[in-house]
């Protein structure tokens, strides 16, 4: 929901007899409470997940092999972690040069990527110099709170 909207809501609840107001989107649901003194605001996100339920006498299915590999990659290095949830980009802008490349030796403190977290650019820094051996993330995608980024040897 636009926060401009979200704002004019609060406002019509603020100043009307109506103590609570909660409205179904598309895109979610927001209720708003007026109590005592102060407004109550939440958000819900819906969550959608896909669930397939195995044939009874079927055995349990092992983890895809990449899975597998994933959990090998991270741990043959020096990790470099997301101290934020937002939008890993590899460079400052769409056609500049990435910051680090695999195989550049980058030192302790240099600019590796940019996380974008609420139209905020954040650079992140190498926390241990080394040699960049894998990036576990593609320009643009979404990452999350201690996602692996970089393996750094």
């Amino acid at each position: 929901m636009d926060l401009r909207k979200l704002k004019t809501l609060i406002d019509l609840v603020s100043d009307s007899n109506v103590s609570e107001l909660e409205i179904t989107e598309a895109e979610g649901k927001v209720r708003i409470v007026k109590g005592g003194g102060a407004m109550v605001q939440g958000y819900h996100q819906p969550v959608y997940q896909q669930v397939q339920q195995a044939p009874p006498q079927q055995a349990p299915v092992a983890p895809p092999v990449s899975a597998a590999l994933a959990v090998e990659e991270v741990a043959a290095g020096h990790t470099v972690k997301s101290p934020m949830v937002g939008t890993f980009y590899r460079s400052s802008s769409p056609g500049a040069k990435a910051f680090a490349e695999v195989g550049d030796s980058i030192k302790e403190g240099e600019t590796i990527c940019i996380i974008e977290a609420m139209k905020i650019l954040n650079e992140i820094e190498a926390d241990k110099s080394g040699t960049i051996t894998k990036i576990l993330c593609e320009n643009g995608q979404a990452v999350e709170y201690g996602q692996p980024l970089f393996i750094i040897e």
